[in-house]
């Protein structure tokens, strides 16, 4: 028998681990590195493509059942009638005949008609409500009338031109999105503009025609996150269990949704833009609006939550290759968990900003807050709000146990040193996910710590 120098005895103790445990590798012999997901099995495959495709074929014969036909579709409403017209103009100041030879202060700016330049150099009178504060310079759009009436103002102030702003923000936003996200974010912002052609071209025609709104809902939600999350994420098997998720959230948000709307008596015509909408076009549904309104608003943030559930699953396995899927789920249901505590107030104060103006006027009124909250315009976004969060609570829990389900296995081939069907294919991307440094011992359920 050999004896051992105190530098063997240090050496042996500082040896990186070799991932040994007592779970897979009973021998001792098994070295797992944690690394990249490779792709799911092709019989994963083969089951998530079956449930996935009977959901595009009904989402294509729903598109066929519902889409209206052009006679069923209101005419568009002329904005101005025949002898107006809508012009661009710039603020130049104050009309000597109402105003003076001053411009008015921010207290009275607007307590008067205003002079305006237009587009061939001229200039023109334009009255000014006292609600709006303009200012020498604005860009305004302006309704001509002088063909009614003999007027020194022959033009009406309508509204603020805000192209220049808007142009300038969603250049910001389009940048930052690149810089960012790559690839990925050019691909999203594809998938939105998608989005947008189905709201225009389908849903919106549906809904004025008259047709079933909870079929339109269902219809335009499926159609939309089968485009966009396979061209922001991939069409990898990840992505293909966020879907699932997303999908099976939207079905339970759309059956919450039809028995909340009909239980809170949610008519839709709450908003004075709804009250006339169905003069404007006679086959609209108020209330199926307001149904199909609350399961759209819901589709963002399960996509969301649905994503992130299922990238945690597929991280948890690449830094632990052999922990069991019972495992994956409980830690990753930590992330859930945090996800559902942030989203919960999240869509709450993403309304209070929204609706401040209302909700201030709400609060001047002498009555209880229970009967602030369940009446009018408010009740309506609370239904809302309610039934997106439960919905939202629901999908995360259901698709991290699908990720759990679906994400491959053991990592390591069978001489444990890694590869899984003979490819290096794998489903992270920008270089991203590489898994932990050499030496790392992550080879069981042990190497994922648990933070309380």
């Amino acid at each position: 028998m050999t004896s051992e120098t105190r530098a063997d005895r240090h050496a042996r103790a500082t040896r990186p681990s070799s991932g040994h445990h007592d779970g897979a590798h009973g021998s001792g012999h098994g070295h797992s590195h944690g690394g990249p997901v490779p792709p799911a099995p092709w019989r994963t495959r083969v089951v998530l493509a079956l449930l996935v495709v009977p959901a595009v074929v009904a989402t294509a014969l729903g598109l066929w059942a519902l889409w209206p036909a052009a006679a069923d579709v209101p005419e568009r409403v002329p904005v101005v009638v025949e002898g107006s017209e809508l012009v661009v103009a710039t603020v130049v100041g104050p009309l000597a005949e109402s105003n003076g030879d001053t411009w008015p202060t921010t207290e009275d700016a607007t307590a008067g008609d205003v002079e305006i330049r237009l587009a061939d150099g001229s200039t023109a009178g334009m009255q000014a409500d006292a609600r709006f504060v303009l200012e020498p310079g604005d860009r305004v759009t302006a309704l001509f009338i002088g063909d009614f009436a003999e007027t020194v103002t022959p033009y009406v102030f309508m509204d603020h031109q805000r192209d220049v702003p808007f142009g300038l923000l969603a250049g910001a936003y389009v940048l930052v999105v690149l810089l960012v996200a790559r690839w990925r974010g050019l691909a999203a912002l594809v998938g939105l503009a998608a989005a947008f052609a189905v709201f225009v071209g389908f849903t919106f025609p549906a809904l004025l025609a008259g047709q079933d709104a909870m079929g339109v809902a269902l219809v335009t939600s499926s159609a939309v996150m089968l485009v966009v999350l396979y061209l922001a994420h991939g069409l990898t098997a990840r992505t293909t269990v966020a879907l699932l998720g997303t999908l099976a959230g939207l079905a339970l948000t759309a059956g919450i949704g039809a028995w909340a709307t009909g239980a809170a008596r949610i008519t839709g015509a709450s908003d004075e833009m709804a009250q006339n909408l169905p003069y404007l076009a006679p086959g609209v549904d108020l209330r199926g609006i307001a149904l199909c309104g609350l399961v759209l608003a819901g589709m963002g943030v399960l996509n969301d939550v649905t994503i992130t559930q299922a990238s945690a699953v597929w991280e948890l396995r690449a830094m632990a290759p052999h922990a069991p899927r019972r495992v994956l789920f409980a830690r990753a249901m930590r992330i859930g968990r945090d996800h559902i505590a942030s989203t919960v107030y999240t869509i709450a104060f993403a309304y209070v900003g929204a609706a401040l103006p209302l909700l201030l006027t709400v609060w001047l009124l002498d009555q209880t807050p229970l009967m602030s909250l369940t009446s009018g315009e408010i009740a309506e976004e609370v239904v809302r709000t309610l039934v997106g969060s439960i919905g939202l609570v629901l999908a995360i829990p259901l698709t991290t146990a699908i990720a759990a389900v679906v994400v491959p296995g053991e990592l390591s081939g069978p001489d444990g040193h890694g590869g899984h069907d003979g490819g290096t294919d794998r489903e992270d991307d920008d270089g991203e996910g590489a898994g932990p440094p050499a030496g790392v011992g992550v080879g069981d359920a042990r190497a994922v710590p648990a933070v309380r």
